[in-house]
């Protein structure tokens, strides 16, 4: 009684650590569900190492149990099964086995992963992206195009964009699990991928190393376009829509200018902004998320600039709780103008 009671114990256990580690992400977001090349290769590797470690699994416990029946203990036997210890044949074959199988997981998997780090081809004109990761936000800078954004990656669909990944601070790593395995950005060093996708749509991306407090909340969007509408979008990207057109607009870019300037950049404005230090806000009433977590929204957007820090934890972003509600009012309104 008291051994069934346990294992019914373990087994609740288990099953509550299982759902627990489901977390609570929406189902999309998973590297099952591939949506281009990428990330087909990436599903291959995983796959493969599923089919080995479930073949491992499946012989092991069926020598177990083939162990457990032979072996077990019989009324009046007290015999001694036959010792194997020091067996040359035993030891050569649990040695090679397991490294016959590392290699048909390493081969593949080291000839996806340098794949994936593929040098630009020399005789195109493909699309090149600098990804630069910061405590705790990201910016994507298309240098062909002379484009800065953040929070969100601009692709076209059915075409290779190469990374160029750094970082501004401490070791990040850059994961779109439906497009792409993970990479690692470290500071003073760049390292390189492509990703794609196959069709249009929104893909969540997260950072994958442990970097600081808003680690968890280091949030970001890749959004493929068609062709043509990736076009629109660069184009839009090079003539933006950033001065005001009401009095309230005009007013909240005077709050802008006094509080936000020196560390935030807007493109197509007659004012100096020069901020590098934060994300560059050009086009910012066409992101759905704030900070990549908010619904992007006049009231999150009031929250997030008074107590950025209970939104993300160590975040740069100072308290601008000392605006007024007029001034505040006045930013919003600017701000969600900025197509």
């Amino acid at each position: 009684m008291r051994r069934g009671k346990r294992l019914a114990l373990l087994l609740s256990i288990f099953a509550i650590f299982t759902l627990v580690m489901t977390g609570c992400e929406e189902p999309d977001r998973t590297v099952f569900s591939p949506k281009g090349e990428a990330g087909e290769g990436s599903l291959d590797v995983i796959m493969l190492s599923i089919y080995i470690m479930t073949f491992v699994v499946a012989v092991v416990l069926a020598i177990f149990i083939y162990v457990l029946i032979r072996y077990r203990q019989k009324p009046g036997d007290n015999s001694i099964p036959k010792q194997v210890e020091g067996s040359m044949k035993l030891e050569m074959l649990w040695t090679v086995i397991p490294i016959i199988l590392l290699a048909i997981l390493a081969v593949p998997t080291l000839t996806h992963t340098f794949s994936l780090a593929e040098e630009a081809p020399k005789d195109e004109d493909p699309l090149r992206v600098k990804v630069t990761a910061h405590q705790y936000w990201w910016e994507f800078e298309y240098p062909d195009l002379g484009i800065k954004t953040a929070q969100q990656l601009h692709i076209p669909t059915d075409e290779k964009v190469y990374l160029e990944l750094t970082s501004d601070d401490v070791i990040h790593a850059f994961w779109v699990p439906e497009l792409a395995g993970k990479q690692d950005l470290n500071p003073g060093s760049t390292n390189k991928m492509w990703i794609d996708a196959d069709e249009p749509g929104t893909y969540e991306g997260r950072c994958a190393e442990l970097c600081g407090a808003g680690h968890a909340l280091m949030n970001f969007q890749v959004v493929a376009q068609e062709k043509e509408d990736f076009d629109k979008w660069v184009e839009k990207r090079k003539n933006p829509s950033s001065e005001p057109k009401t009095a309230e607009q005009k007013a909240g870019k005077e709050v802008f200018t006094q509080n936000c300037m020196s560390c935030h950049a807007i493109d197509g404005t007659q004012m100096k902004t020069k901020g590098e230090k934060a994300p560059n806000l050009t086009g910012f009433a066409e992101r759905n998320k704030i900070a990549g977590l908010l619904e992007n929204n006049d009231e999150n957007l009031e929250k997030w600039m008074k107590h950025p820090e209970q939104v993300k934890p160590g975040t740069y972003m100072p308290s601008f709780d000392f605006l007024s509600d007029e001034d505040m009012d006045n930013l919003k309104a600017y701000l969600q103008s900025l197509e």
